[in-house]
C-alpha cells in the first residue's frame, strides 16, 4: 500500500543578473539542479530528459527515496528578453510524476523569476500513516525547494 502525497509550489522573486543569463543557467539541467539539495544523482535519460535521484530520508529501518524523470522544453525570446523552461513527467519512471516551469522576464532594472511546481509522490507507507506523513513530505520538498532558490538567488547576484 502506498500514499500520494500532492504538491503545488509557486514562487516569484526578482534578481540582479540579467535575464539571459539567468535562462541560460535554469535551460542547463544540470547546471541548474546542481544547485538543488539533496539530488543524489541526475541522470541524463537522453532527448533531454533526466531522472532526478533524490537522497534517501528516515532512519535505516524505514526511509524513503524520491525519484522521477522530467522531460525539459525551453524557449527564448531575445526580442521581448522573455523564457520559459517547462518540464513534464515522464511516465513509468520512479515513485513520482513531477511537472512544472520557470518563467524569465527582464524588467530592465532587475529580472523576474516564477517557479511553479506541480506533482504526485508515491510514499510506501500503510494508509494509516497518511495523517503523519503528508504533512512531512510537503514540508520537507518546500524546504528543499526554498533552499533551491535561494541557492539560485545568491548565484544570480542577490534579489532585486
Amino acid at each position: 500500500m502506498a500514499i500520494t502525497v500532492k504538491i503545488d509550489l509557486g514562487y516569484e522573486f526578482n534578481v540582479k543578473a540579467k535575464a539571459a543569463e539567468v535562462f541560460e543557467l535554469l535551460s542547463d539541467v544540470p547546471t541548474s539542479v546542481s544547485h538543488f539539495p539533496k539530488v543524489d544523482q541526475l541522470v541524463d535519460l537522453g532527448g533531454n530528459s533526466y531522472r532526478w535521484e533524490m537522497e534517501k530520508v528516515g532512519t535505516a529501518q524505514v526511509n524513503i527515496q524520491t525519484v522521477y524523470a522530467c522531460k525539459y522544453v525551453s524557449k527564448w525570446d531575445a526580442a521581448k528578453g522573455q523564457g520559459t523552461v517547462k518540464w513534464t513527467p515522464v511516465k513509468g519512471v520512479g515513485n513520482a510524476l513531477v511537472s512544472g516551469s520557470w518563467d524569465i522576464s527582464d524588467q530592465k532594472k532587475h529580472t523576474a523569476v516564477a517557479l511553479a511546481i506541480q506533482g504526485d509522490i508515491e510514499v510506501p507507507l500503510p494508509g494509516l500513516m497518511k495523517m503523519v506523513v503528508v504533512p512531512v513530505v510537503e514540508g520537507e520538498f518546500e524546504k528543499l525547494v526554498e533552499k533551491y532558490i535561494a541557492n539560485l538567488i545568491k548565484r544570480f547576484g542577490g534579489e532585486a
